[in-house]
């Protein structure tokens, strides 16, 4: 409509003489300039746009003929123009009032008026929970090697101690018998005593699942944990386990079901030779706790208890005094039936228990490992014969416990370390004996022994390979003396370490064998002149050896003052005794003595 007008005004003011291609080009114009504007989007301001256009054409000077004269001429010629078929959207624009806050709907639709502020945000939708990937478990496959073999006439049962590692590494439920906690989880209200009680009935679940794997791996000896209830011998937090009756009694049926044996070797704080009346006590406390446990499982006299006479306490005849006196009095019968002695590597060799024990008729677990640390005067075969003879006396079978020092141990305290496996059987090991293999490989140990004597068959998956075994730290040996490659911070950390642990261990050896520690020497007696305070006495750091060579004589010393142990007993726990004191038996299955 506004086309035409402006068209139809156009054509009035124009000459006659204005030819018809003037009037096309003013048409042309004309319909040129809408165009310009968007036809969706037009505006009051677009048509005052197009009157102000129409204005201007009037200011143009006509030239030429023109071919309409008239209104009606004009009208005509545009209807006789061609028609767009296009259909145009005809957009009508109203003033739209905005509604109060109360009245608005959230209905998702947002009008031109609304103010950026004043945008909805969008409702995020939940992230997706993002799902592992389900893992094919392979089965891995280990490179075995072989064994050279050897011959032997050993007929006994080959066991290992409270933990089995191919159990413990499977997935995702791991089985073993150890599980424990501290007393301050015990405290927290979330835990308490419920969930100590349940780790020791998982325990003992788990003890059913070993001794079943045992059958069938040809294994029908083992040491259960001391730890299977945890703190069921505590003074404050102890606990009966008539609770775990069902697991204890399932377990007990399976072991005499398939014929094996179980015993238990209760820790190193249970000493009954203690001055201290509370550590003997908590020590009683302690052996109530596993006969009641082998009681439960229905257990016979073979499932014995495994303990060591102890400390010194700086006077070995007496300490052993007071374990004579205990023992009569205090202990009740079941512990007495089930009580065993072991020798040990540093304060009582079997020469030491085996007086004791054959007064009490208490059997002694003979230990090799601790035999060859700190060996008997008697010949193996001789001290064999007596120590089985207390067993049999009480109708028990004899057991005895087999172990090797790691390669390259040198002091005392690297001898007593335990290798991860055996390569031997013992030279004069009876034919019928049950043998404890105490090894860091645990069932893997037994099986080693297995392939290498052929005692029994093996799983092949159930083996493992051996690891190859960690060097002691040396002086030297991280580029400082000799040692492969530069000093780091990691070398010289771990050899501080290592120093720190040796003169620790020189000190216990020193505190075991006179029972008396030395006072700590970090402040000088003098005081200063001035201040009146004690000057701090600057220490000089003690190389190994000279701290070995200040212990051994130390220890001398004290052994030859006061009679607490005999010198080359001192020589031997520091390993200053001659070679063949040190390492043991002969050729010919005697023990050396010291010239």
């Amino acid at each position: 409509m506004i086309h035409h007008l402006l068209l139809a005004r156009a054509c009035r003011q124009v000459p006659s003489t204005r030819s018809f291609a003037t009037l096309t080009t003013h048409t042309r114009i004309v319909r040129i300039l809408p165009a310009m504007a968007p036809k969706r989007k037009r505006t009051q301001d677009t048509e005052k746009t197009l009157v102000s256009a129409a204005s201007a054409t009037d200011s143009v000077e006509a030239t030429g003929t023109a071919l309409v004269s008239t209104p009606e001429e004009a009208q005509a010629l545009v209807a006789a123009r061609r028609v767009s078929t296009r259909k145009k959207k005809k957009v009508v624009y109203t003033e739209e009032t905005a509604p109060d806050e109360g009245q608005r709907q959230d209905d998702g639709f947002e009008s031109p008026l609304t103010e950026i502020d004043e945008e909805v945000p969008e409702e995020k939708s939940p992230k997706k929970k993002r799902r592992r990937k389900t893992k094919t478990n392979e089965p891995v496959v280990y490179d075995i090697p072989p064994v050279e073999t050897k011959t032997s006439t050993f007929k006994g049962r080959l066991g290992y101690a409270c933990l089995n590692t191919v159990l413990r590494a499977s997935k995702p439920d791991p089985v073993f018998c150890s599980r424990t906690l501290r007393i301050d989880t015990i405290l927290k209200p979330e835990f308490g005593m419920d969930y100590c009680k349940e780790l020791g009935r998982k325990n003992a679940e788990d003890l059913s699942r070993l001794i079943q794997w045992n059958e069938d791996n040809h294994i029908k000896f083992l040491r259960m944990s001391s730890e299977m209830f945890p703190f069921a011998s505590h003074d404050k937090y102890g606990y009966t386990l008539e609770y775990a009756e069902k697991e204890l009694k399932a377990a007990g049926d399976l072991a005499r079901k398939y014929g094996h044996r179980l015993t238990s070797h209760p820790g190193q704080f249970t000493q009954l030779g203690s001055p201290r009346e509370v550590v003997v006590a908590a020590a009683i406390r302690d052996l109530q706790y596993h006969c009641q446990m082998f009681r439960l499982m229905g257990l016979g006299q073979d499932s014995v208890m495994i303990i060591h006479m102890g400390g010194m306490f700086g006077d070995k005849q007496a300490t052993i005094e007071r374990f004579r006196e205990v023992y009569k009095t205090q202990l009740t019968d079941e512990i007495r039936a089930r009580l065993v002695l072991e020798n040990d590597e540093m304060c009582y060799n079997p020469d030491d228990l085996l007086p004791i024990c054959e007064e009490l008729d208490i059997p002694m677990v003979f230990d090799y490992h601790h035999n060859w640390i700190y060996p008997s005067e008697k010949p193996l075969p001789e001290l064999i014969e007596r120590i089985n003879a207390i067993w049999h006396r009480k109708g028990i079978k004899p057991k005895q416990h087999l172990s090797e020092p790691c390669p390259g141990a040198e002091s005392v305290m690297e001898k007593r370390k335990h290798a991860d496996r055996c390569k031997s059987l013992p030279e004069h090991l009876p034919d019928d004996m049950d043998l404890m293999i105490e090894a860091k490989d645990k069932e893997q140990a037994v099986f080693h022994l297995y392939r290498i004597y052929n005692l029994h068959p093996v799983v092949h998956e159930n083996l493992r390979p051996e690891k190859p075994p960690k060097p002691f730290p040396r002086s030297g040996q991280d580029g400082e003396g000799g040692g492969d490659g530069p000093s780091t911070p990691r070398k010289r950390k771990t050899r501080v370490a290592a120093k720190l642990e040796d003169d620790a261990d020189e000190e216990a050896v020193v505190t075991m064998a006179t029972g008396v520690s030395d006072e700590p020497k970090d402040l000088d007696d003098a005081v200063g002149p001035d201040t009146g305070t004690p000057k701090r006495k600057k220490r000089t750091p003690k190389t190994p050896r000279k701290a070995a060579k200040k212990s051994a004589e130390t220890v001398v010393e004290v052994a030859e003052e006061d009679g607490s142990m005999k010198v080359e007993e001192a020589q031997v726990l520091l390993g200053t005794a001659p070679e063949t004191l040190i390492d043991g038996v002969s050729q010919n299955g005697t023990s050396e003595t010291p010239a």
